[in-house]
């Protein structure tokens, strides 16, 4: 599935992240938009759509495996993600990492308001 995503953006999957958690595996996933998601997801041409059904068809409701889907829709330009001492992960590594000094560190201003932040970045030294 995340192969043909990626091979094909014109769908809308921008990226993903797989990890491991104590109950299982996972996979967060980002989308251009919901509309892309559930074309891709209801896409009867779509690997995906058959795959789901056979899982359904195959595991139901035995309680054997379980399923966590989340969405959460993000209006254009009013999100932040902050990540200290990371590399680019997640919301950032699927769209623009900027980095996060000064009044960019704040989470008011990307969301339309104004304020400084309550504690100053370190500095960064360049590096040599």
């Amino acid at each position: 599935m995340l192969r043909s995503l990626n091979e094909n953006p014109e769908k809308g999957f921008l990226g993903g992240e797989g990890f491991i958690y104590p109950r299982g595996v996972g996979l967060i996933q980002y989308w251009r938009s919901f509309e892309d998601l559930e074309r891709f997801a209801r896409n009867p041409a779509d690997a995906h759509l058959k795959a789901w059904q056979r899982f359904n068809q195959g595991i139901g409701a035995d309680g054997s495996v379980g399923i966590w889907h989340e969405t959460y829709l993000i209006e254009p330009g009013k999100y932040k993600a902050i990540y200290g001492n990371m590399p680019v992960f997640g919301l950032a590594a699927a769209t623009k990492h900027v980095p996060a000094m000064g009044r960019k560190e704040t989470v008011r201003r990307p969301l339309g308001g104004d304020g400084e932040p309550a504690v100053s970045s370190p500095a960064i030294q360049p590096p040599n």
